[in-house]
């Protein structure tokens, strides 16, 4: 059975929306930005695997897994980063993600686009850096057995301004294990990031725990030179642990030790200031009753959003109303961001 269309019980809720949760991908925000710094693409492509590499841990701070709430059809995240090393003083800019974010700081905003199938679309910018990041993700959840795998399909874009260069990615699925006893999360499949310019590639494998013995959360990646079948670069590690870097002469090196790297904490709008759509404001009174432990209020809190949306959407049925996104458009296959940086700067 599909699992979005089960309600789980609240008390396995994580206090926060899954749209916060994908915030969490540039919890290194310095990586990510220095990819527009680096001076060659074979550079500027192994900076993007660092910073993917990077990217899963911070989402995952428990060693308990937890559910993110569902987000609630237009709900909207904002948010934003001071990059380390860069100042975070600048100009506002107001017609950016994040009106409030100066353009040093990496902003961002998400915005559930649709709700069967659950979609979430989201971008970040960096507009000093002229690097932006465009994506959007719909999850797919069944049981097996005892384990619940949720595939993550869809797809992100990193563009680097400076160097008109794209690198298209995609998502490893998660395993939530062991749901009866103490539940645990784990990514696997197979990822490729890809700049169509520059010819270089990256296969990136996610490798489940085997039955039997084995290591959990272990990554295997590549990259590739254009043309070339031998990797210039392999690596590998945990993605919440250490990965090491082994290059084509036999040398290695620590690639990304998300054990002593601070994550670097998101700024928000405190929760009153919030617009009635931002998930923060939307899940108040859950989260509130997820943290003092009062489960009924939490409860009836969630179901009355969700009765809300249905409602909502029944009210749109019988009316013939098509649901408008606000901050995104459906182009071809791909949720795009309605006045990404690469637009504003060319008008």
């Amino acid at each position: 059975m599909d699992l979005t269309k089960v309600v789980l019980p609240t008390f396995i809720l994580e206090r926060r929306s899954l749209l916060e949760m994908y915030a969490d991908f540039f919890a290194h925000p310095d990586l990510f930005c220095s990819i527009a710094d680096m001076q060659s693409p074979q550079d500027r492509m192994i900076q993007v695997v660092k910073w993917y590499l990077s990217a899963f841990h911070a989402g995952r701070k428990s060693e308990v897994a937890r559910k993110p709430y569902n987000p609630i059809l237009g709900e909207v995240f904002r948010c934003y980063w001071e990059v380390p090393g860069v100042r975070p003083e600048g100009e506002t800019v107001p017609d950016g993600p994040v009106p409030w974010g100066t353009n040093n700081n990496l902003c961002f905003v998400a915005e559930q686009v649709s709700h069967h199938p659950p979609i979430s679309a989201f971008y970040a910018e960096h507009k000093a850096k002229r690097i932006s990041f465009c994506s959007h993700i719909w999850t797919k959840s069944k049981f097996l057995g005892l384990s619940i795998c949720v595939y993550n399909i869809g797809q992100g874009c990193v563009s680097v301004m400076e160097h008109d260069e794209e690198y298209i990615l995609n998502f490893p699925s998660g395993y939530g294990r062991s749901i009866l006893t103490v539940p645990w999360v784990e990514l696997g499949g197979t990822c490729q990031i890809t700049c169509n310019k520059t010819g270089y590639s990256a296969n990136i494998e996610f490798l489940t725990k085997p039955f039997y013995g084995g290591k959990k959360h272990r990554i295997s990646a590549e990259i590739l030179n254009p043309g070339e079948k031998k990797p210039v670069l392999t690596v590998e590690g945990e993605w919440n642990g250490v990965m090491t870097a082994k290059w084509r002469d036999g040398s290695t090196e620590t690639f990304v030790d998300t054990q002593t790297m601070a994550t670097v904490k998101k700024i928000v709008k405190p929760v009153h200031e919030q617009a009635l759509n931002e998930s923060r404001f939307m899940w108040r009174e859950v989260t509130a009753g997820l943290k003092f432990n009062h489960i009924d209020h939490a409860t009836a809190a969630k179901c009355a959003l969700e009765q809300k949306q249905r409602d909502e959407a029944k009210y749109r049925k019988e009316n013939s109303i098509s649901w408008e996104t606000k901050l995104f458009n459906l182009v071809g296959d791909n949720w795009i961001y309605n006045s990404p940086l690469q637009k504003r700067l060319s008008q």
